[in-house]
Formats: C-alpha cells, sequence, structure tokens
C-alpha cells in the first residue's frame, strides 16, 4: 500500500513538472508565433498541471481507512477528482472555441489576423512530443506496476497520450496552413489558425465529456463494468458454495479505485451470526486478494425477498 502511494506520488510530481513546462512553453510559443492552437496547447497543460497538484492531495486522502465519517472509505475522491477535472478542462475548450469563433468574425468584417511564425512553432512541437512520450512511458510503467488499480496514474497517462496526440494534429494542421497559403485556398489561409483550433477543439471535447460521464456515473452509484462485476462473481461464488448456500444477488459498484460489493444469498438453512460473520470474513479476505480497496456487505435473504443485514 505505501509502495503504490509512493509511486503514484513520484508519477505525480513528474507530471507537475512536465505539464508546468509544457504550458509555460505553450504561452511562450503562442507569443513568438501569433498561434491561438498553440497557445490551446498551453492552456490544456497549465489545467493539467493544477490537476496534477490537487491529485497528490486526492491520492492521500484514498489510502484512509473507512471511519465514521466515510464508512465506505474515501475512494469515491478519486471519481470527484476525475469529473472536475474533466470539466475544468471543457471549460477551457469552450473559451478556445469562442476566441476562434471572433477570429473569424473579424476576418469576415476585414480585420485581418497576425501572421503566423512557424520556426518557434516547429521547435515546440519537436520538444512538446518527447515531453508527452516520457510522461506517458512514466505513468504507464507506474500504474502496471501498481497493479492498474490507480485511475489518476491511468488517466495521467492516457492525458500524456492524448495532448501528444493533439499537439501532432495542431503541428500538422499549422504547416498545412502554411503550405496553402500561395494555393487557390490562400483566402482561408488567415483564419487557418482558428479552424484548426475548432477541429481541436471538437476532438478534445468528445474526451473530456467522456471522462466527465465516467466520473459522474461513479458518483451517481452506476453498477460497475461488466469485467469488475465478473471478477467479483468468481471470488464469491466458492465461498457460498462451500457454506452450503444460494447467491441470490451480487451488487457492485466502483468508485475510483475503491469497490462496494453487497452479497445477497440465501443459506439455505438456519444459521447463527457467528457462522455469517465467519462466511463474510472469507468473502473479504478472498475479494481482497483482487481488489485491495474493497468493502464486502453480506445480507442473509430468501427467495421471499425477507433479509437481515450484516
Amino acid at each position: 500500500m505505501q509502495n503504490e502511494h509512493a509511486s503514484e506520488q513520484r508519477a505525480l510530481t513528474i507530471s507537475m513538472i512536465g505539464t508546468l513546462w509544457m504550458g509555460l512553453a505553450g504561452i511562450g510559443a503562442a507569443i513568438l508565433s501569433n498561434s491561438q492552437a498553440v497557445l490551446l496547447d498551453g492552456l490544456f497543460s497549465f489545467v493539467g498541471f493544477a490537476a496534477a497538484l490537487f491529485a497528490l492531495r486526492v491520492i492521500g486522502r484514498v489510502q484512509k481507512a473507512p471511519d465514521r465519517i466515510r464508512p465506505f472509505g474515501y475512494g469515491s475522491e478519486e471519481s470527484i477528482f476525475t469529473t472536475f477535472r474533466a470539466l475544468s478542462l471543457l471549460g477551457v475548450v469552450l473559451f478556445a472555441i469562442i476566441n476562434a469563433l471572433r477570429s473569424i468574425g473579424s476576418y469576415a468584417n476585414g480585420q485581418l489576423p497576425p501572421p503566423l511564425l512557424f520556426e518557434p512553432i516547429a521547435v515546440y512541437l519537436a520538444a512538446i512530443l518527447m515531453t508527452c512520450l516520457v510522461l506517458w512511458l512514466f505513468h504507464q510503467r507506474a500504474w502496471r506496476k501498481g497493479g492498474k488499480r490507480s485511475d489518476i496514474l491511468k488517466l495521467e497517462a492516457n492525458a500524456a497520450a492524448f495532448d501528444g496526440a493533439v499537439s501532432a494534429a495542431a503541428g500538422v494542421g499549422l504547416f498545412l496552413v502554411a503550405s496553402i497559403e500561395d494555393g487557390p485556398l490562400a483566402v482561408v489561409a488567415p483564419i487557418g489558425d482558428s479552424l484548426i483550433v475548432l477541429v481541436l477543439c471538437s476532438m478534445a471535447a468528445i474526451r473530456y465529456f467522456a471522462d466527465f460521464r465516467a466520473g459522474l456515473a461513479e458518483l451517481a452509484g452506476v453498477a460497475a463494468p461488466k469485467a469488475s462485476y465478473e471478477m467479483v462473481l468468481g471470488v464469491v461464488n466458492e465461498p457460498i458454495a462451500s457454506f452450503g448456500g444460494k447467491l441470490v444477488e451480487l451488487l457492485v459498484v466502483k468508485a475510483g479505485r475503491s469497490h462496494s460489493v453487497v452479497v445477497l444469498f440465501d443459506p439455505q438453512r438456519p444459521v447463527s451470526a457467528i457462522e455469517v460473520d465467519t462466511l463474510s470474513d472469507e468473502l473479504e479476505q478472498s475479494l481482497r486478494q483482487k481488489l485491495k480497496h474493497a468493502n464486502i456487505l453480506t445480507v442473509v435473504t430468501s427467495s421471499s425477498g425477507d433479509s437481515e443485514t450484516h
């Protein structure tokens, strides 16, 4: 547990350094090149830096054991982080779309935007793509080393890969704009940068809205993915069968790295509280071999629906 925590902290510290550098580089390159697309790239990086800063606090809290205030633990804070990170990035997307549309509107009214300077863009893109690759490799390694349990490390790895893809797409688009300045499409060249921003925002909005929906679903208590359900089902079936009982229903909810499991079973015979306690402990121990952050609730029930909670 401590190794997992230390690995996450180290990875997020590296992420903070990397995204801060990319944000500053993006702002600087945008000023030197007059490019809105590069500015958008830098703003995404600044949001990533702020997210990593908050994530450091979150990973400290999700390690805490359940208590009276949070009887099911603090795992949901990881879902809260994922949701609001995506919401913040959607705000940046909206800001960029409005600015791009304003630039296009100004051009339509006869106001030419400042010309793009491609030398700073080329240097910036080379540095950013290398940084994103290093961050992605680092986070992937930390995520796999931690047993693929940390949603935060997975999110940061995916964010590094997506940032690299967005930067590469921006670079391709900007150099395409340079290639059409003297051709039949020269009329749109002055607003090519703004058009690229709109394309990038469309790509980003799809990705960040998906992250927002996924985080919101966990906060709303939507059932865990099928893979998680089937894994838990495989764990609880054998102890219940050995007990001589019958599994009536299994409920699995995921919040961040934590899973809350409710096992409803029919013992098919009179049982004592001690027997139920023993089975509950066995289920919990078996489950935690697969899921370190799992809470299990055993419910004795019958086919008629009468139940007693353990």
